[in-house]
């Protein structure tokens, strides 16, 4: 009953070279990978990643996509030799996903180090940017933490929450359809444009709405759905189940990164614990979700197939006195921090964007880009359908602290941070301490030649003497923590002494 679980999040970035609208963002993306890799002595061949155990045509509702009727972004299993992806010493995976640099966090526990790892990855990206600059006769190349370019391509920030299996399928659809249409309100990033292609004049909550189709489905890159069904566990598949959350959208404030996160966790709690008994849908839930994206007013209601109209501060308030609710049913059980900063963070935003939606410039990402646009409108008298208002709403993402306004925003303390900078630089250097992500991390940084390749549920060792590669498996998110290795790692002179350590049997 808390938000503790095991999560993290992938970002694809937004690439661009400025000046020239045709460059090949494939290539430009796999130079953002290697130069990173290779400044921290991450050689091509070493520490990539292992498709053997992946999976990405499973689905959630009990069957398997023949792969030839699956669409070619679905065949994420497929190695292309030619693009960079390579595990990094922090335990994250750094690779290029549909044309743009992808970030995907290592495994965390709790919203808060989810959020210290994801912007590490934000750091990641500049220094990426800054070594392809230092390079004589390379062209600019800009990275953007967006969702969308603002002519009709959007690209992801997915979530993932590991679940018990024994949870239905159908109850998660039922009570999380409701609640992902609505969350929007406090974690949007806010868009200039609405539709698509940002044809219609206006402002938006979210980035992503607008470009979902379904309400369930497996695709993550056309008709995408409300609820995805992707049934890839990265660990034990009859024990565990994998949510893959695609609807989200790029955060840079750091209390929505936490709100995203931890009402999500919180929310599958209640349904893995069975406490959600009321049905709550929404009809038409795709349109709805576009309709509450659309009104930055916060006035627009959505009906619920019981009949009440209600807006989407209606529908998360109720979610909120539900987890409430089941935290105070184990009054004799104290709420551990992590749970009561999100459930505090969750009750103030709420009630301040149904006071005054300013009032939460500080803490949620397409409040504080919409007073900043305000400010420029007001100014200059510019209409929504001014393209510099446009080119605000990219330069708002760009992850360069010297361009991207957020971070002049962030700089003028007008953003409320709740993880210090240090905190961050660690973070790109080092794992989570308590999941596996800190032996595949310090693996990569102790044993670099070693490491062949990695997933997330596996090491792949080359060792000298052995004329067969050697795959430490890790099903368990929660084994290979500093706490049950740390000291095998600090003390194995190579790596077949780490190997000989993890086969020895334990000490009584």
């Amino acid at each position: 009953m808390t938000v503790r679980r095991i999560m993290g999040v992938e970002t694809e970035y937004g690439i661009s070279v400025p000046g020239d609208p045709v460059a090949n963002p494939m290539f430009l993306s796999g130079q953002v990978v290697s130069v990173y890799a290779a400044a921290h002595g991450i050689r091509s061949n070493q520490a990539s990643w292992d498709y053997a155990f992946e999976d990405p045509l499973q689905d959630a509702r009990g069957w398997h996509l023949d792969r030839s009727e699956a669409d070619a972004s679905q065949l994420t299993d497929i190695e292309d030799p030619s693009l960079a992806n390579v595990v990094l010493p922090n335990g994250a995976r750094y690779y290029v996903d549909h044309a743009h640099p992808e970030y995907s966090s290592p495994e965390c526990t709790v919203p808060r180090d989810v959020l210290v790892w994801d912007r590490a990855g934000d750091a990641i990206a500049l220094e990426s940017v800054r070594l392809l600059a230092s390079r004589p006769g390379q062209a600019p190349v800009n990275l953007y933490k967006n969702n969308t370019d603002g002519k009709g391509q959007s690209y992801g920030t997915h979530e993932n929450y590991l679940m018990p299996r024994r949870t239905p399928f159908p109850d998660i659809v039922v009570h999380l359809t409701p609640f992902f249409v609505t969350r929007q309100v406090v974690c949007g990033a806010g868009r200039v444009g609405i539709g698509v292609d940002s044809r219609t004049p206006g402002y938006q909550i979210s980035q992503r709405a607008d470009f979902f189709e379904t309400e369930v489905g497996l695709e993550t890159t056309l008709k995408r759905p409300i609820i995805n069904t992707r049934d890839e566990p990265h660990a034990v598949a009859d024990q565990y189940r994998r949510l893959h959350v695609i609807i989200g959208d790029a955060n840079q404030l750091d209390v929505a990164s936490v709100l995203k996160l931890g009402t999500t966790s919180l929310v599958l709690g209640m349904i893995e614990t069975g406490h959600l008994h009321d049905d709550w849908s929404i009809r038409r839930p795709v349109s709805a979700l576009h309709a509450v994206s659309h009104d930055p007013t916060l006035r627009t209601t959505v009906e619920l197939v019981d009949g009440r109209r209600m807006t989407a501060l209606d529908v998360q308030w109720m979610y909120h006195d539900a987890a409430r609710a089941w935290l105070d049913s184990r009054s004799d059980d104290p709420v551990p921090q992590a749970t009561e900063e999100v459930m505090t963070l969750w009750e103030d935003v709420l009630t301040r964007l149904g006071r005054d939606v300013f009032s939460c410039a500080s803490d949620v990402d397409w409040v504080a880009k919409l007073q900043l646009l305000e400010g420029y409108r007001s100014r200059d008298g510019l209409a929504w359908d001014d393209h510099r208002l446009a080119a605000i709403d990219i330069q708002w993402a760009d992850v360069r602290p010297e361009k991207g306004l957020v971070h002049r925003l962030r700089d003028r303390g007008r953003l409320r941070d709740l993880v210090p900078p240090e905190r961050v630089r660690a973070a790109q250097r080092t794992p989570p301490e308590d999941t596996r992500a800190w032996f595949r991390g310090t693996c990569v940084s102790r044993f670099g030649p070693a490491v062949v390749s990695a997933s997330w549920d596996s090491v792949v060792f080359e060792v000298p003497g052995r004329t067969s590669l050697q795959r430490v498996p890790i099903l368990e998110p929660e084994r290979g923590t500093r706490a049950q290795v740390g000291r095998l790692l600090e003390e194995s002179r190579d790596v077949t002494h780490l190997l000989d350590g993890l086969a020895a049997p334990p000490v009584s």
